[in-house]
């Protein structure tokens, strides 16, 4: 476990270098949380009534959430790995004491802090600045929301890893990364509220990983769901982080067992 934390310190200063990049990711979430409040309050305003269960200010709060959260969980996957795996240089990984695995994770983790302090943070401050949104209702939501983010990495992370590990069977995986990012950013509520999907959608989207990459940790944020619902949505969320996790272990055993490097 010092091994696992020291990994997470190092992910932290490794991305805390990039402080324009963070302020540029910053700067580009509240604009489109800025366009996207607009739009989402002018559909509010032609339903004349809540969406899903979503008023004004949840409606506020979800998107702000969203966009404090884009650049922590990172809905997008990475490449680090699948290249390694490309080069044979994840052959170094399998020497090192400690799983490759929870070793990107770690460094994962970290990445989530820094871009959680230097873009989340002031993002979401911006927005209650210019509008109205609602707050987690108590101490233990606050709490449990805090939870709910950190399993959100996990199994963002997680399911990226097992695509990337997909490198150990196929020449190139851009096409099922590109297909991974589009389904994801549709299924786990960052476009839309996933309540507000219809009913055949929202359905496929609630037996998928995607929704507890985003929607739980927001809905939990912006107050929506409460008492149950909360525990219920943090469960789904351990649930597919577990699932995904032994899944990545497998794909890795299977995967080191079929690599072949050469070279001196």
């Amino acid at each position: 476990m010092k091994t696992f934390w020291l990994l997470v310190g190092a992910g932290f200063r490794r991305h805390s270098t990039y402080r324009l990049a963070l302020l540029a990711g910053m700067t580009t979430n509240s604009v489109f949380g800025i366009i996207r409040s607009s739009i989402l309050i002018a559909a509010l305003a032609s339903a004349g009534t809540s969406i899903g269960g979503y008023d004004l200010p949840t409606t506020i709060a979800f998107v702000w959430w969203g966009q404090a959260l884009l650049g922590t969980v990172n809905l997008w996957g990475f490449a680090e790995v699948k290249d390694r795996v490309r080069t044979g240089d994840i052959a170094v990984d399998f020497l090192r004491p400690i799983n490759p695995q929870f070793a990107y994770l770690a460094g994962d983790l970290g990445r989530a802090g820094i871009n959680l302090i230097g873009r989340g943070a002031p993002a979401i401050l911006l927005g209650s600045l210019l509008f109205d949104l609602t707050w987690p209702p108590s101490t233990a939501a606050w709490v449990v929301g805090g939870v709910s983010v950190i399993l959100a990495v996990v199994v963002a992370f997680a399911g990226g890893f097992v695509i990337n590990l997909l490198a150990f069977w196929l020449v190139e995986i851009r096409g099922i990364q590109l297909l991974w990012m589009i389904t994801g950013g549709l299924l786990c509520g960052l476009y839309l509220p996933v309540p507000w999907f219809p009913d055949w959608l929202r359905t496929i989207a609630q037996w998928s990983p995607f929704p507890s990459m985003l929607q739980n940790p927001i809905d939990i944020l912006a107050g929506r769901v409460v008492g149950i619902d909360i525990a219920s949505a943090v469960a789904v969320q351990l649930f597919w982080a577990v699932v995904l996790l032994v899944l990545g272990q497998l794909v890795l055993r299977a995967g080191r067992r079929h690599l072949e490097v050469q070279g001196g």
